[in-house]
């Protein structure tokens, strides 16, 4: 495999994970990170550079959704809606610090859309979080060794 593909591969594996579509990263660039046939600072930040924009692309839907709730095929329903609407004002953007999370992190970056969190401030704190969560698990990868 070319350096291209493989960048490539990992860049389209995290900005995947990071939308609403069921994906992991996180094996990719593990198992990227055991071969150690490329720069460990450079697999970090490909994973980092496509897992943020991800959780954009998340929050554009979320900028956009709010029009569509009162359709049939709308996929949360009112309450649900107003549940994670009131989680996030409880718990305000500092929330966003957990988009990493499995599950829940992909839904918090949505609902940042929806409340209409500042792009800024989201990008920043998606930042923190995915960068992170990567350096972590590339130190605990390292580690195992």
């Amino acid at each position: 495999m070319t350096d291209c593909t493989v960048y490539a591969g990992l860049f389209f594996a995290a900005l995947a994970a990071a939308t609403i579509l069921p994906m992991q990263s996180e094996a990719v660039l593990a198992g990227l990170l055991v071969l150690d046939s490329h720069p460990v600072w450079f697999l970090v930040t490909v994973a980092s550079t496509g897992n943020v924009p991800g959780s954009v692309i998340n929050w554009g839907l979320g900028r956009g959704i709010e029009r569509f709730r009162d359709r049939k095929w709308f996929p949360a329903n009112a309450r649900t809606l107003e549940r994670a609407t009131l989680w996030y004002r409880r718990y305000g953007k500092w929330s966003l610090l957990l988009s990493w999370l499995p599950i829940v992190g992909d839904p918090l970056t949505v609902v940042a859309g929806v409340l209409k969190e500042p792009f800024g401030m989201f990008l920043l704190l998606v930042t923190i979080a995915k960068v992170t969560r990567y350096l972590v698990l590339t130190a605990i990868t390292l580690s195992w060794m």
